[in-house]
């Protein structure tokens, strides 16, 4: 199970430059105090922090994979049963072995989840990964969305140490090429008319960053 690239780009997307150091990360079991557990284990700043989804996520998660608008964006042509979803998080949220992980994006001030963010196509042999992002419509245009790129590209390249990191975009979602051109994504490459819609065919955008660091 993939996600998107939203706003959003292709199971990728979203906001300002908040990453920095000090954070801790850390996946664990439903059964902790929320708050007290972003106090001292999430990646966080002081607007919003990630966290590993947890199988009680899997109604939120089950109306974002089944919301029809989204699924040029993510790729989906078919629905999610609530019980795939349930059993990918109970299995395979998991970036070592299954070369993914789904992070969800989480409010400071109550905790209340407000998107998703994808690790996919995990390679550790080439020391790169897929990224892509999905914030909820009630919160976008508000900067979440880089916020938890700025987070989640500090974790790639502090934590990980991967060299980098990279996503496809639809050529008109122009949101989600903005959010991930301000984090110092660049243009790498172009798929001709890769994507079929109703209205015709669109062409796939490639964007890589590189850690001139690692």
């Amino acid at each position: 199970m993939r996600f998107f690239n939203l706003y959003c780009a292709k199971k990728r997307i979203f906001v300002g430059n908040f990453a920095g150091s000090g954070y801790q990360f850390a996946c664990q079991s439903a059964s902790y105090d929320i708050f007290s557990t972003l106090e001292a284990m999430f990646i966080k700043n002081d607007r919003i922090a990630l966290r590993c989804a947890e199988p009680t996520d899997a109604q939120l998660i089950y109306r974002w994979e089944n919301d029809r608008e989204v699924w040029r964006v993510s790729g989906t042509y078919v629905p999610y049963t609530r019980f795939q979803i349930e059993q990918f998080l109970l299995s395979n949220n998991d970036l070592f072995s299954q070369k993914q992980l789904r992070l969800m994006i989480v409010r400071c001030d109550d905790a209340s989840p407000i998107g998703c963010l994808d690790l996919y196509d995990y390679d550790p042999i080439n020391e790169r990964v897929s990224i892509g992002i999905l914030i909820d419509k009630p919160f976008r245009r508000q900067g979440h969305a880089q916020a938890a790129l700025a987070l989640c590209l500090d974790y790639v390249f502090h934590d990980l140490m991967l060299h980098q990191a990279h996503c496809v975009i639809d050529e008109l979602n122009v949101e989600s090429r903005h959010l991930f051109e301000k984090q110092g994504f660049v243009l790498c490459g172009r798929r001709k008319e890769w994507i079929k819609t109703a209205e015709g065919f669109l062409d796939e955008l490639e964007y890589q960053r590189v850690n001139e660091v690692g």
